[in-house]
């Protein structure tokens, strides 16, 4: 199973976690966690941080629930649960 197919199945499953860092991003961009789940479900990865020693950092871009492009950053935690890092409307 790929990255991106582990992490969509980690949403469908609810086997995520929003952070409070995200929690404050989101609120700052006007996001909720059903914009989280829909970049996730539909996006695709655009960049991997593979140096980070907790483990491997996914960026995803997708469109949110209302048709904004936003952006994702997950990873997952030892117990396979999906930390959402941050998630943000990238400026243009």
């Amino acid at each position: 199973m790929g990255e991106l197919q582990r992490i969509q199945q980690a949403v469908r499953e609810q086997r995520y976690r929003i952070s409070s860092h995200a929690n404050e991003e989101m609120s700052d961009d006007d996001l909720e966690a059903e914009d989280v789940e829909q970049v996730l479900l539909t996006g695709e990865i655009t960049q991997r941080f593979t140096r980070d020693p907790r483990g491997a950092r996914y960026e995803v871009t997708g469109d949110t629930v209302d048709y904004r492009r936003a952006c994702v950053v997950c990873r997952f935690l030892l117990s396979g649960v999906l930390l959402i890092v941050t998630a943000f409307v990238p400026e243009e």
